[in-house]
């Protein structure tokens, strides 16, 4: 995982338009590595609720991109939007493909977007910036940890779902500043910044682990012997729930913490190249191509 300083660095915001249309439509059921049923569960609804979450944070961070006077700053809010929809896009084709495949994503994204509705109904444009800081937060960490030289990709499985994500977690760890430099160029409160991460926090983890479980339980597979323990006994060694992470959320909490004390710099030119390089595993892929989106 990145190592923690206090440089502020800059990444390169650019949307890389692409689309795994074509290989998603070949993806097996069991997907995951091993066929592991909590693999395959858990990063289906991750990305049940990755569209709509990144809707949300888009319409967040918009909302104030015209009391910017910075320009810098207002062209990182453009290559956000653009990166965030590009995400979107890509993981509505995978949703349509898991739910071809049984996974519960379409009744997960219902309630996502029911959440989302109620929430922004009932908070104001502050506090949903101060969500949207706290969840770039999390994406940031779990692309970490998913480009890490640890495995965590390798849980993935099938090449097309390493390559998606791999391109997600790139782009995540490079906008990871966006939003919470938006909500502190809004003079946005340091109490409100705490104690809205230290609930997104529980309920994020809460919320994931309780349809996880849901999700897997609906599974056939579940049912049969020795599939639930052989499976968990995998499951719960994954380098996404080390203390290490949960150490690296609660970073956020700290008084002057800002997102670029973790320097992932080495880790983004590494997957920049071995992903987009001349002789890079997407740019030279049958699995994705280049598509046009609208911003």
């Amino acid at each position: 995982m990145g190592a923690v300083g206090t440089v502020e660095l800059q990444s390169p915001i650019a949307p890389r338009r692409l689309s795994f249309e074509s290989a998603l439509a070949e993806l097996p059921k069991e997907f995951a590595a091993g066929g592991n049923v909590f693999h395959c569960h858990l990063n289906a609804c991750l990305s049940a609720v990755f569209p709509d979450g990144e809707d949300y944070f888009v319409r967040s961070v918009r909302h104030y991109r015209g009391q910017l006077s910075d320009p810098v700053l207002k062209g990182q809010v453009a290559g956000f939007i653009g990166q965030e929809a590009s995400h979107g896009r890509e993981h509505r084709l995978l949703n349509l493909r898991l739910a071809e495949l049984g996974y519960p994503v379409e009744r997960i994204g219902r309630f996502c977007r029911w959440e989302i509705k109620h929430r922004e109904r009932v908070m104001s444009p502050s506090a949903n910036l101060a969500v949207t800081a706290a969840m770039e937060h999390f994406t940031a960490i779990m692309a970490e940890v998913l480009m890490a030289p640890n495995g965590a990709k390798e849980s993935l499985g099938a090449e097309v779902l390493q390559n998606l994500f791999l391109w997600h977690a790139l782009e995540e760890s490079e906008h990871k500043s966006v939003a919470f430099d938006v909500f502190r160029a809004m003079s946005g409160k340091e109490r409100q910044r705490v104690l809205i991460m230290k609930g997104t926090r529980l309920g994020f983890l809460f919320g994931i682990t309780t349809i996880v479980l849901l999700s897997v339980l609906s599974d056939p597979r579940s049912r049969e012997r020795g599939v639930l323990r052989s499976h968990w006994r995998e499951f719960r060694t994954a380098p996404l729930f080390r203390r290490e992470v949960w150490n690296a959320l609660r970073e956020y909490d700290a008084a002057q913490f800002h997102p670029s004390q973790r320097d992932t710099t080495s880790s983004e030119q590494y997957w920049r190249e071995r992903l987009f390089g001349p002789t890079g595993e997407i740019s030279n892929s049958s699995s994705s191509h280049q598509q046009e989106v609208q911003l």
